[in-house]
């Protein structure tokens, strides 16, 4: 970032204590624990989009507290990467947004318009834990950056960059993100944690999921046919959107709805654990 007088000014690297909020510790010992998986700082991060990661992220763990949700912070970004294996444990994992993907990562070699934020370190990471997260069947959110990974992970390609993007995000010397209608398809998951056919959600993205992979199916769709959500076919639960209802700008009770539907599953998936868990020992663990 360079300022007015020419000099470089380097941007204070966002920590998990600018993001976690108060709280967590009084949850009941049994609050379902959500592993939250996001790049605090990755590659080329302006004030601006420094500021959205820190507003984005405090607002989803906000509002996974008041599901009652406990949620382990994972920066996909840090230098020394947690084992996925730690994570394993987790009731449910949460993909937020960020930077773009490596656009090698779905066959495309060639120079990418707008590309921003790249690291694949972080990409190979996201997606080995969204691997193992299918693997164990436990419940999934993917949000934007998240559910293109999520369908790169199950075999799925990405537009590297959307030409007409009016729909989808603010152009330039405009605010990066903006309001979309989306329309949710009947029968999806979605739309029975939303309840309507139309919703207005809060997009700032150049990038969007093209072939979709094989064991996910669309579940919303953006007014000039961008797949705008995903859901797993097979897998209990697992969703992925390209919007953000973290965006504290947006919709709180839609992001309270579909917050609230993954912890619920989140719960439900720890129970069924400890029910195994007990039934393979012979007793309370």
């Amino acid at each position: 970032m360079t300022n007015r007088d020419g000099r470089v000014r380097t941007l204070t690297p966002i920590t998990p204590a600018d993001v976690i909020p108060d709280g967590f510790a009084e949850l009941p010992g049994n609050a379902p624990i959500i592993a939250v998986v996001v790049s605090l700082n990755f590659p080329d991060m302006t004030v601006e989009v420094s500021q959205l990661v820190k507003r984005f992220t405090r607002t989803a763990l906000e509002t996974l507290l008041k599901a009652g949700a406990r949620a382990v912070l994972v920066d996909s970004s840090a230098t020394s990467l947690p084992d996925p294996k730690h994570i394993a444990g987790a009731s449910g994992v949460l993909f937020l947004g960020g930077g773009d993907v490596d656009p090698s990562l779905y066959g495309v070699c060639g120079p990418v318009p707008n590309l921003y934020g790249v690291e694949r370190r972080a990409d190979e990471y996201c997606m080995e834990l969204i691997d193992k997260t299918l693997a164990r069947d436990a419940p999934l959110l993917a949000i934007c950056r998240g559910s293109q990974l999520l369908n790169l992970t199950s075999g799925g390609t990405l537009i590297p960059d959307l030409d007409p993007y009016d729909l989808h995000r603010g152009g330039k010397g405009e605010s990066m993100f903006l309001d979309e209608p989306v329309t949710i398809l009947p029968g999806s998951r979605l739309h029975s944690i939303l309840g309507r056919d139309r919703i207005t959600v809060r997009s700032g993205h150049h990038q969007a999921v093209e072939e979709v992979g094989p064991r996910l199916r669309v579940s919303a769709v953006a007014d000039d046919g961008i797949i705008e959500g995903t859901e797993h076919m097979d897998n209990t639960w697992v969703v992925g959107v390209q919007w953000h209802p973290e965006d504290s700008d947006g919709n709180a009770e839609d992001r309270e709805l579909l917050f609230k539907a993954f912890v619920e599953q989140a719960s439900s998936h720890a129970e069924k654990m400890q029910n195994q868990a007990m039934a393979h020992t012979g007793g309370p663990v």
